[in-house]
């Protein structure tokens, strides 16, 4: 058993170290972030399709099922442009630092959802982020756009973590992730076709190009997810939390290594993000604490 827990916390590891090298591949993928998002989600939802098949697992549901799943898959798709976005017009360290922020739009969102009051030391944490955001803001105008649009990918981000919870608890999580990925995929190309840019050309991709999205959306995508699934079986969430907020490390030292001089910030770049990537973790350890605390009292 404890080995068990060993290797699926090293797995655990693995994973978002997975999800830190997504922004990467971001970078070095030459098409723009709408074809980006539109590959990588019609291939997810192929693989995915795939592994659902060989496990004939019943893919049948209500019509109220399906309107959840369509309204998920239109957040997601949305959440990935304007990641995917950001990434383009600035670099993988801003678009990474700003989307720490995800955590505490969670926090807002989710009392506004689930109907319960808002914590006082989350609006406290909320305050520091915007410090750390200000910072960023100051120092590294000419990535405004960029921080913006990794705002708003971290904002539809937690909507969609937020409306997701609430599907996970009544429905197959792969079966979700399929019909999520698929809605999305169509409506970008709903959206591709009436913009006439569905053409022999928008399929003519450099062969870097393909691997890259044959990567992006094997292991960073369908793998990722179902794995994801498989380690929180075996650990706790408090452990599965705090590593989870190592994305951010993770992504902004893989786009050093690999990308160079185009992710070398300023040095207040990483005082605030700094700041950000703390209190993101320091949100976590109260709110597991206060968690445990609860269900032990209960269970008294």
């Amino acid at each position: 058993m404890q080995n068990a827990r060993l290797f699926n916390y090293l797995h655990l590891h693995v994973i978002v170290f997975i999800w830190g090298f997504t922004a990467v591949l971001g970078a070095l993928i030459s098409i723009d972030a709408i074809p980006l998002v539109w590959f990588r989600m019609l291939l997810a939802t192929g693989f995915i399709l795939f592994f659902l098949l060989i496990r004939r697992i019943n893919l049948r549901h209500t019509k109220k099922a399906l309107a959840g799943f369509f309204i998920a898959g239109v957040l997601i798709a949305l959440h990935w442009l304007a990641f995917f976005g950001a990434i383009k017009v600035s670099n993988v360290s801003v678009t990474l630092a700003v989307m720490s922020t995800g955590a505490f739009f969670t926090s807002f969102l989710e009392p506004l959802y689930y109907r319960r009051r808002i914590i006082g030391y989350e609006v406290l944490f909320g305050l520091l982020v915007v410090v750390g955001l200000y910072i960023i803001f100051q120092f590294e105008t000419g990535y405004a756009m960029g921080i913006l649009l990794a705002l708003c990918s971290s904002f539809l981000g937690s909507l969609f973590s937020v409306i997701n919870g609430k599907m996970a608890k009544r429905h197959r999580a792969s079966v979700i992730s399929f019909y999520e990925l698929f809605f999305g995929t169509l409506c970008i190309s709903i959206f591709l076709l009436f913009n006439g840019d569905l053409t022999s050309e928008f399929f003519q991709l450099s062969s870097n190009d393909w691997i890259y999205l044959l990567i992006l959306a094997t292991v960073c995508t369908a793998y990722a997810f179902i794995a994801s699934i498989h380690v929180m079986k075996w650990l706790s969430p408090y452990t599965v939390m705090l590593t989870i907020n190592l994305e951010p490390v993770y992504g902004i030292l893989l786009a050093l290594f690999i990308l160079g001089d185009s992710e070398n910030m300023s040095p207040q770049f990483y005082y605030g993000a700094l700041i950000i990537l703390v209190t993101v973790l320091a949100n976590g350890v109260v709110k597991t604490r206060r968690t445990i605390k609860k269900q032990a009292k209960e269970s008294n």
